[in-house]
C-alpha cells in the first residue's frame, strides 16, 4: 500500500450515483412501498365513500318517510313520526337505545340529534305527549323541526 497523504482537494471524489443494490431506477422495495401506500389511500377513500352513502341513504329514507307521513291526518301522522324516530334511533344508536321510555326516550332522542327539541320543544308531542289528546301541539312546528333534524343526520 502507499503511504501517500490524502489529497487536499475534492478531485478524487466520485460523482452522485444510485446505490448498486438494484439493477435499475425502480428498486423492488420502493415499488412495494409505493404500491402499499397507494393501496391504503384507495382503501381509506372507499371506506369514506361507503360511510357517506350509508348516512345519506338513512337520511334519504327518513326524509321520504316524513314526506309520506305529511299526507296523513294529525293523529296517524304523529304515530308514523314516532315510529320513524324509533327506527332511526335503532339504526343509529342500537336496539338498547331504541327501548327507552318516557323521559329517558326524550333524552335519547335529544342526544341522538344533538338538540333539546324533544325535552323542551315541539318534539315533546312525540315523547310524553303522544298519548294525550291532540290540539296542544303545533303540528307545523313539529313537522319543520323533524325535517330539520333528519336532514342533519350524518351516520
Amino acid at each position: 500500500m502507499t503511504d501517500s497523504p490524502p489529497p487536499l482537494d475534492l478531485t478524487a471524489l466520485r460523482g452522485l450515483h444510485l446505490p448498486t443494490g438494484g439493477g435499475g431506477a425502480a428498486q423492488p422495495e420502493m415499488v412495494a412501498a409505493l404500491a402499499l401506500g397507494f393501496g391504503l389511500a384507495l382503501l381509506l377513500g372507499l371506506v369514506r365513500i361507503v360511510r357517506a352513502r350509508r348516512g345519506a341513504s338513512v337520511r334519504r329514507a327518513a326524509l321520504h318517510a316524513l314526506r309520506q307521513a305529511e299526507a296523513l291526518e294529525p293523529e296517524p301522522r304523529r304515530v308514523a313520526q314516532a315510529r320513524l324516530l324509533r327506527r332511526l334511533v335503532r339504526t343509529l344508536k342500537g336496539e338498547e337505545a331504541a327501548r327507552a321510555r318516557g323521559g329517558a326516550w326524550a333524552e335519547t332522542l335529544d342526544a341522538t340529534f344533538a338538540t333539546d327539541f324533544f325535552r323542551r320543544g315541539p318534539g315533546q308531542a312525540l315523547t310524553d305527549g303522544l298519548y294525550r289528546r291532540p290540539g296542544g301541539a303545533d303540528q307545523a312546528a313539529l313537522d319543520a323541526g323533524l325535517a330539520r333534524l333528519v336532514a342533519r343526520i350524518r351516520a
